[in-house]
């Protein structure tokens, strides 16, 4: 702690201290973490000074909106600069809300994060379209071969999301949480353990591969960090509410007002909708279990309106508890069980997963004439090792409504997607129309084979297609 404490006296708001603001924030949480270990509200008070200080020149150069430091915070009404930085920022914020119930954090923190989600959020949950300075761009713009959508960007968005759950109790929160989670920080995540991407874009020509260590090798240690930290995550207490927020196989032990509480869930989530949760506390005791009601299986593909389903939900999630169908309140995105629980009891969660085609909303250039797909909660892509050697020449025919297939024996075990599409390529200088299948994997398991390009977005409109036999593969 005696580096925290030299900072604290050399940075704050007395006479003698430096009025000034770190260029990379990270801090701020650091030191709402020590005020949480030690109780010295010195630490919370520095990281509170961090952030209102930010953008106000006090006898110093401001660092301008690469770091959010353009204007005061509570002043500040989107996101700008720097991803990382920026989503660290807000982390802060909404660790220091918690703690100190300022609500005038969270109108800036709800205002700056519909932002996000409503103009500047990558579909598969990736942040920052601005590679030259690994930040966000202006509204709509989300290029997909330009796309950066930074690995420590994605985490830094999933903790701020993750914070404004536990700021508000909104299940919308952990839907970004699962959406960044499962497609732009697993693409980013190499399935070796050792291999990583930096930027994580929706769109590639074959020349992208994940490397071991960067120059500049923020992610690879922060991958760590995050996927150590995932059984954090996944579950939370808050009163007499014990909150499932993340599927998968795991077990947990919480301890709950009335006393511990043990979950283990039996699935094959995200391949598969159907969760079984047995419940074992010490006794018999009534709280309140939270289940997340995914916005994906609700007619929502995330949150904000930036993108949208061509079709209504086929089929709605239910719930039995002892094999009996129960009746559930929805309260803030959760299906909340109350009952008085007993070690045995076997809570059962249907979530239906049909094939999912997505749509952007007309301000995003580069997703005009295109369609995405997805299934659950995962974001797919056509891959040109599994599509005759090239993405972009492909049409793809949304009326043909991809079927899923499990195949054990592929990049581990994944599910892929099998639809249509009509692929052109010039021939003795004509164009060549031939249809054939259409193979979907999901997004995070691009660049594991051989090289190829690689589209989120496929085209559905015939100008948006380059025949292949002109050349190399072309960037989408």
């Amino acid at each position: 702690m005696k580096n925290a404490d030299l900072i604290d006296r050399t940075f704050g708001p007395g006479e003698t201290q430096l009025k000034s603001v770190p260029g990379h924030e990270e801090i701020e949480m650091g030191l709402v973490k020590l005020f949480r270990l030690t109780g010295k509200k010195k630490y919370l008070d520095l990281a509170r000074f961090f952030v209102e200080e930010r953008g106000r020149a006090s006898g110093r150069k401001l660092y301008g909106e690469y770091s959010q430091d353009h204007k005061p915070v509570l002043e500040q009404e989107e996101a700008v600069g720097h991803a990382v930085r920026a989503a660290y920022l807000y982390s802060g914020m909404a660790d220091i809300a918690a703690l100190t119930g300022d609500a005038r954090y969270v109108v800036v923190l709800e205002r700056i994060w519909e932002d996000v989600v409503g103009r500047k959020l990558y579909l598969t949950g990736g942040i920052g379209s601005a590679g030259g300075i690994e930040g966000f761009g202006p509204p709509y713009e989300l290029g997909n071969d330009t796309g950066y959508a930074e690995t420590c960007a994605t985490i830094a968005f999933a903790l701020w999301n993750h914070r404004m759950f536990r700021l508000t109790g909104e299940a919308k929160y952990m839907d970004l949480f699962e959406r960044a989670a499962m497609n732009a920080f697993l693409s980013g995540a190499g399935m070796s353990g050792d291999l990583f991407f930096y930027p994580n874009p929706l769109a590639s020509d074959g020349g992208t591969r994940r490397t071991p260590w960067f120059k500049c090798a923020c992610c690879p240690p922060n991958v760590a960090r995050f996927i150590a930290g995932m059984g954090g995550y996944a579950y939370a207490v808050a009163d007499d509410n014990v909150y499932v927020n993340l599927y998968g196989r795991s077990t947990a032990e919480l301890a709950t007002k009335r006393g511990l509480v043990r979950l283990t869930q039996t699935t094959d989530y995200p391949w598969e909708g159907d969760i079984e949760i047995e419940v074992a506390p010490d006794g018999p005791a009534a709280w309140t279990l939270m289940l997340r009601i995914p916005g994906w299986s609700l007619g929502r593909p995330l949150p904000g309106g930036l993108y949208s389903y061509l079709d209504a939900a086929p089929g709605t999630p239910s719930i039995k508890v002892n094999g009996r169908e129960t009746a559930a309140v929805l309260d803030k995105g959760y299906w909340a069980v109350r009952r008085t629980w007993a070690r045995g009891d076997v809570v059962t969660l249907s979530l239906p997963m049909p094939v999912r085609l997505v749509r952007a909303r007309g301000e995003v250039a580069a997703d005009a004439g295109r369609i995405a797909v997805e299934r659950g909660p995962l974001v797919y892509a056509a891959e040109a090792v599994d599509n005759g050697g090239t993405v972009s020449n492909l049409l793809f025919d949304p009326s043909v409504l991809p079927a899923p297939e499990f195949r054990p024996g592929l990049l581990r075990g994944l599910t892929v997607l099998a639809g249509k599409a009509t692929a052109f390529r010039m021939k003795n200088g004509k164009e060549d129309a031939v249809p054939g299948v259409l193979t979907l994997i999901p997004y995070y398991a691009w660049a594991h084979r051989d090289a190829g390009g690689m589209a989120v977005w496929l085209a559905a409109e015939k100008d948006k297609i380059r025949p292949s036999g002109g050349g190399a593969e072309s960037e989408i």
